[in-house]
């Protein structure tokens, strides 16, 4: 059996993305209503199944499903189960696939609204059923149960019992309930949506009962309704219908067609999002980029959501607001330059959850002329590369291409650099590898990003951050840490300041020395990974730093959507072979897990991807903290005997995870970005508080 899941990239006025779901491909078909979900049907809150169209977390900074899409990416390819991600909506993607002739799906798993979109009946819940193991050898018993399909169960709803279960209204009739029920498609209709009443649909479908027409003669009815009025909400209504009615999918073919297009309005655009170029959303359904620009772009619209924290940091609004906005805007104008005029002369609006009513705006040709033209002279061949590698002494697995490690120790030598002038010339044989591929898109996006001059030379940051990754490591969550270090420091946000004085989780204990000491330490170690086995997390918790790596996460977003712009705009102007399918190879890097004395090991043969797709928490600068402060209870916290047996309660702290090692790494992390702090003083760059480093570094050499 084929496991198939449908990401989704949809253009609705409020975009997102949003894994959707899956199905699993099988000759019988779906089995008759059972028992156990046959009595009486309740029509599923849209809100309450899997939900279809989701921001990346709700206004109260709650994650949500789009949270997890990337992530179910990695788990998808590394089981090699396909995925497609969808042009615009995953519901009309799905409802496209099961309608198919040559039946690509038999069943689906998701909320109510995919019956607008045709579907006859929805998965919608799984009872999973778990076995232990029997097997007596060693170690068994810890595991986790196995998960028994054979005896697992799923309910489903279909169309014809819904509408019996509301007194046979009529299909249009019932459709129209779902949409004026609220969705991610539609806001609920007005007086229907009063407080008290948590489900509103049975009241919708019998007020449309009522009426004797639809949803139009309903919205009319209530034309006085002071909501009805401000939301303007007949028209919404007519746009959402339009939508799905004539919504667009990526056909089995691989081509973008607008369903039922013979009769569709002229303004559908303003329906389902305009149309980006058949290529760009070729790259999206493969999975080498990710739609949040694509949005950005298609909508006009940027949406900044409140963290996981909710923050409520005025240092966290500022980062959003005004040190990450230029980044934001120079990664559109790259790609818009890249695309017809159209795009290049589009309105962009930021909107910020915590200040809805001042949302900032800038025309793209505004930006224009952008950087395309100073950073396409990086078209390096990959012999060239090799070559220079092997005078670094370094062999493939140790500085693969398109590591950022590669990357900045390649261009020290000034001879090289100059070689690696590259300008695209017509004729001129296609950069065809991946090495080849990621190893340029990261040189371009290192000379974006100011480590790199037009000349190709390292900038004072950039040899800050070669010092850095000369002592951190050239591992990719290595690389990772050391070039957000060098981010949060640019920023002058890799510092000591109380910063969230709400939140609970700081350093408690000692003086203020100690303290902001402590403070310091264990933000650098939230870069960082903590080496845990692939099971729940159980231990200390620190809202506080929770609140700080909010600011980690954001910084590294921005930097990746750059990164896949560079790369994106290789493929859009020609530079590079288009013949393969290799898409997601080139996007995708993530750690297997391994037998042997280390818990992971990076897999060799899949090194050579971009940079900075995966994650991490928090976890390994909330044990630091803690063991930092736990110190304070002895009365000698810098003994030898003390540091001991803190390291050896540790493991108890957090018991699936190395917890020596881990410590070992935030200090190897410390080490390298008090280096790389020393080097920019040094060469004349600002450091917010570099006395304090020093002082820092003096203060743990003695409880290490």
């Amino acid at each position: 059996m084929e496991l198939m899941t449908i990401l989704s990239a949809p253009r609705w006025p409020l975009l997102t993305t949003t894994p959707l779901l899956l199905k699993r491909t099988r000759t019988d078909k779906l089995p008759k209503q059972s028992k156990s979900s046959g009595a009486p049907v309740e029509i599923p809150p849209t809100s309450s199944l899997f939900p279809g169209n989701l921001a990346l977390m709700d206004v109260l900074g709650a994650p949500t499903s789009a949270a997890l899409s990337e992530f179910l990416k990695k788990v998808l390819y590394k089981n090699g189960i396909p995925f497609t991600v969808a042009p615009y909506s995953a519901l009309a993607q799905l409802a496209y696939f099961e309608k198919h002739p040559d039946g690509f799906i038999d069943a689906i798993y998701g909320p109510a609204e995919l019956f607008l979109y045709g579907v006859d009946k929805i998965i919608t819940k799984f009872k999973l059923a778990h076995q232990p193991h029997d097997a007596p050898e060693k170690g068994i018993a810890n595991k986790a149960p196995q998960l028994a399909p054979e005896i697992s169960e799923f309910l489903w709803i279909d169309r014809r019992s819904c509408l019996e279960a509301l007194g046979r209204i009529s299909p249009t009739n019932f459709e129209d309930a779902l949409l004026l029920a609220g969705s991610k498609i539609l806001s609920p209709f007005p007086p229907t949506n009063k407080p008290g009443k948590i489900y509103p649909f049975r009241d919708t479908a019998s007020l449309l009962a009522v009426t004797g027409g639809g949803a139009v003669t309903l919205c009319n009815q209530n034309s006085d309704d002071e909501e009805v009025q401000r939301l303007e909400y007949l028209d919404r209504y007519k746009r959402a219908l339009a939508g799905i009615r004539h919504h667009v999918v990526i056909t089995s073919e691989g081509d973008i067609e607008t369903l039922a297009k013979d009769n569709a309005p002229d303004d559908l655009h303003d329906c389902v999002g305009q149309r980006l170029p058949e290529e760009l959303n070729m790259y999206l359904s493969r999975g080498m980029i990710r739609p949040r620009v694509l949005n950005w772009l298609a909508s006009g619209t940027i949406l900044i959501p409140a963290p996981y924290d909710g923050g409520d940091s005025k240092v966290y609004q500022n980062l959003v607001r005004h040190q990450l906005e230029p980044l934001r805007r120079q990664t559109l104008s790259l790609l818009a330059d890249s695309l017809n005029r159209y795009y290049q002369r589009k309105e962009i609006t930021t909107k910020y959850w915590f200040d809805p009513s001042s949302p900032s705006s800038v025309n793209i040709k505004d930006l224009l002329p952008s950087p395309k033209d100073s950073i396409n002279s990086w078209n390096v061949k990959e012999n060239t590369m090799a070559d220079r590698r092997q005078t670094l002494g370094k062999q493939p697995q140790d500085l693969p291409l398109g590591s950022i490690s590669f990357a900045v120790r390649s261009l020290r030598d000034a001879d090289f650099a100059a070689a690696t002038i590259t300008p695209p010339k017509k004729g001129k044989q296609l950069l065809q590898s991946r090495g080849e591929i990621c190893a340029n898109a990261v040189w371009r996006f290192l000379q974006l990003r100011g480590y790199v001059d037009r000349q190709h030379q390292l900038t004072a940051w950039g040899k800050v951050l070669d010092s850095i990754l000369s002592i951190a490591g050239s591992q990719p969550q290595q690389e990772k840490a050391g070039l957000l270090a060098v981010e949060l420091i640019r920023f002058g946000l890799l510092n000591a300041d109380t910063m969230f004085s709400a939140y609970s989780g700081a350093p408690g204990r000692s003086n203020d020395i100690d303290k902001r000491n402590c403070m310091l330490v264990s933000r650098v170690a939230c870069l960082g990974r903590l080496i845990h086995q692939p099971r729940g997390y159980s231990g200390p918790l620190s809202r506080h730093l929770l609140a700080y790596h909010s600011m980690v996460s954001a910084v590294q977003a921005s930097m990746r959507d750059m990164l896949e712009i560079c790369l994106v705009t290789m493929f859009l102007e020609g530079g590079v072979n288009r013949e393969r399918e290799d898409w997601m190879e080139i996007a995708l890097m993530y750690c297997w897990q391994s037998s042997g004395t280390e818990l992971y090991r990076w897999s060799l043969l899949i090194r050579v991807r971009l940079p900075l797709f995966d994650e991490d928490s928090c976890a390994l600068g909330v044990i630091i903290l803690h063991y930092l402060d736990e110190l304070f209870v002895r009365e000698d916290p810098t003994s030898e005997t003390t540091r001991e047996e803190m390291t050896s309660r540790g493991q108890g702290w957090v018991i699936h995870s190395d917890f020596k090692a881990s410590q070992q790494l935030a200090y190897q992390l410390w080490d390298a970005v008090y280096q790389g702090v020393k080097m920019a003083n040094e060469s004349g760059e600002e450091v917010k508080d570099f006395q304090m480093w020093h002082e820092v570094d003096q203060w743990l050499v003695q409880r290490r």
